[in-house]
């Protein structure tokens, strides 16, 4: 019998707990859930959940807090489940570590996407291949080559590193802050412009209409998502 997938939901609302439940049960996890900041804590430690949907806003404290602490030991994706939908709220959680953010009020189906999808990246974290392939795009971090649908993209060796680390995020929002941290340097994260150049330059090489993106995708005011499916 295979084992289910552990998800600790962490949300101080008995309403939200009760309606994800049979939701979570019908596609195949196990619930657990914590309503505050302290059992949250406790609650990854002893349960070792395989995803963690959190809520923001708890009693005793602010659900960033469960990030922050968390990834100071466990790699446990956590999907930010919350009403606070200001851009500063998705940068700060995002940029603490959390894997994606869904906003309440919010459809069950965008949900289990987006688990299924964090789910998905710390299996390829655990399980790293030299050569990424990701519909018709292709990564060779050995030989610093990338093609699309069989052409080889004639990228810089920054462009290069910028489509590897996104494509290596596949399907999840990465912040302008992150992207430019892993590619420029920790001195450079406050060079939003420069990035969006070099995004530019990717999607003239990567895109069929550079104008309407449909690969690197832009998340106003936050940063970049690479679609999963090319």
């Amino acid at each position: 019998m295979t084992a289910k997938t552990r998800v600790l939901v962490v949300d101080d609302e008995a309403a939200i707990l009760r309606f994800l439940k049979p939701a979570l049960e019908a596609n195949g996890y196990e619930m657990v859930s914590a309503g505050t900041v302290s059992e949250a804590l406790k609650r990854v430690a002893a349960e070792v959940p395989d995803i963690v949907v959190l809520d923001l806003g708890l009693p005793d404290g602010d659900g960033k807090d469960v990030i922050k602490r968390v990834r100071e030991w466990s790699d446990v994706p956590i999907v930010v489940l919350s009403a606070r939908d200001r851009e500063i709220e998705k940068i700060d959680a995002l940029d603490l570590g959390a894997d994606d953010f869904v906003n309440k009020p919010f459809g069950v189906g965008e949900l289990m996407a987006r688990m299924r999808t964090a789910l998905r990246h710390r299996m390829q974290r655990m399980a790293e291949t030299p050569v990424l392939k990701l519909g018709a795009l292709e990564i060779d971090s050995v030989r610093h080559r990338a093609s699309l649908a069989g052409q080889e993209l004639k990228l810089t060796p920054k462009e290069f590193e910028l489509l590897s680390f996104l494509a290596r995020h596949a399907g999840k929002v990465i912040t302008h802050k992150q992207i430019l941290a892993a590619v420029w340097g920790p001195a450079n994260t406050e060079d939003t412009q420069y990035l969006r150049v070099y995004v530019g330059h990717l999607r003239q090489k990567i895109e069929e209409r550079p104008d309407d993106p449909r690969i690197i995708v832009t998340e106003p005011g936050i940063g970049y998502r690479i679609a999963e499916t090319l």
